[in-house]
């Protein structure tokens, strides 16, 4: 009995003890309510021309004080741009965790100067801040001051390009055989149509000419599916496991944000397509002649055109000019604007007589 009474007396204590402890907030973490913010430093020089071909060299260089919470944490610090002083739609170009210095290289600051809305070939202000933060729900967040730079960024193309390939359209099971672009919607990068002929058979999307992946495909016949590289290769379009597409007419459509696409019939029967067709403007040194694809008379290319800064429109045998306001893709209009092109390169240029759909693809940016 004298032994059962000594083990509840210790058990009941130890509860005791345990009890107390949990009461115990001695430890408790608690940050200050009002943090001190980091302090971003000035630069030594606030003129910077980005460089296109250097991409790797250090552009510049940006430091701050710590934030204090009054507590040691570790502290995670976005760095943050916008084009204008009061940071209206700013942009989180990286983020570091305890650190208080970061370099960006010409492409990583011209990537940023572009997201944030600056223009290519001009100079202009891009204001850089940092906000400080605890965990990764970003609790306490707290802002540095502002600092601004002087930026001349070069062009970034922000788009990629996608093409046809299978037996059911020109080009056949050849990834490097005038492939075909698909047109993307000038308001929505990741929405892109082809409306044209389909043989008797199926096909895929590639994003590079010569290269089997990227590739997309349907594994269920209602969604996208895709071998970014070194995995297994999705069904072919339309349907997965489905017969050959019965020859005509469709409009294809694929959005790369929803993972969705649509393959719908497309009445061609009262549609002609012009005698000839070429593109002429500021942006050429003489007018350029399109051909027709043989295998869809309605789709029309020209491969490696040089275009420079200015405009251009497309000119029928009859005179009529097609054109739009939207840069690299889009919809013309007969009468319509002339298509802005806005940095110097070589193009493939393709437009599609049933839609007035076009789009310019730079083949060195």
């Amino acid at each position: 009995m004298k032994n059962i009474f000594k083990l509840t007396y210790i058990t009941l204590l130890t509860i005791f003890v345990g009890l107390v402890g949990c009461d115990d907030t001695s430890d408790t973490f608690t940050v200050t309510d009002n943090p001190t913010a980091p302090v971003l430093q000035s630069l030594s020089i606030t003129d910077i021309q980005l460089d296109p071909v250097n991409t790797t060299t250090p552009a510049v260089t940006l430091n701050w004080q710590d934030a204090d919470y009054g507590q040691q944490a570790s502290v995670v610090y976005n760095i943050e741009f916008a084009n204008d002083e009061n940071f209206t739609n700013p942009i989180i170009a990286s983020s570091v965790t305890g650190e208080n210095a970061i370099t960006f290289s010409m492409a990583e600051l011209n990537s940023a100067a572009g997201n944030a809305g600056l223009n290519p070939f001009e100079w202009a202000n891009l204001y850089a801040r940092i906000v400080s933060s605890l965990g990764t729900q970003n609790g306490v967040p707290t802002t540095s001051n502002t600092i601004s730079m002087n930026v001349y960024p070069y062009f970034n193309y922000v788009f990629s390009d996608y093409y046809l390939v299978g037996d059911g359209t020109s080009p056949g099971w050849d990834n490097n055989n005038n492939n075909p672009a698909l047109f993307r919607d000038s308001a929505d990068e990741n929405l892109f149509t082809y409306t044209g002929y389909f043989s008797n058979g199926m096909f895929k999307v590639l994003e590079t000419k010569g290269l089997w992946q990227p590739q997309w495909g349907t594994n269920d016949g209602s969604s996208i599916e895709v071998n970014p590289g070194g995995g297994d290769d999705p069904e072919r379009f339309p349907t997965a496991g489905a017969a050959n597409i019965t020859p005509g007419f469709y409009t294809f459509t694929i959005n790369f944000a929803t993972k969705s696409f649509s393959f719908e019939s497309f009445d061609a029967s009262g549609s002609t397509s012009p005698a000839t067709l070429s593109v002429q403007g500021s942006s050429l040194d003489s007018a350029t002649s399109l051909s027709a694809l043989t295998f869809d008379g309605h789709i029309w290319y020209a491969s490696a055109v040089r275009l420079k800064p200015g405009d251009l429109q497309f000119v029928t045998d009859s005179g009529a000019l097609w054109g739009s306001d939207t840069s690299f893709s889009g919809v013309s209009t007969n009468g319509g604007a002339s298509i802005p092109v806005i940095v110097e390169d070589d193009y493939d240029i393709w437009f599609n007589d049933l839609t007035g759909q076009y789009i310019l693809i730079p083949l060195n940016l």
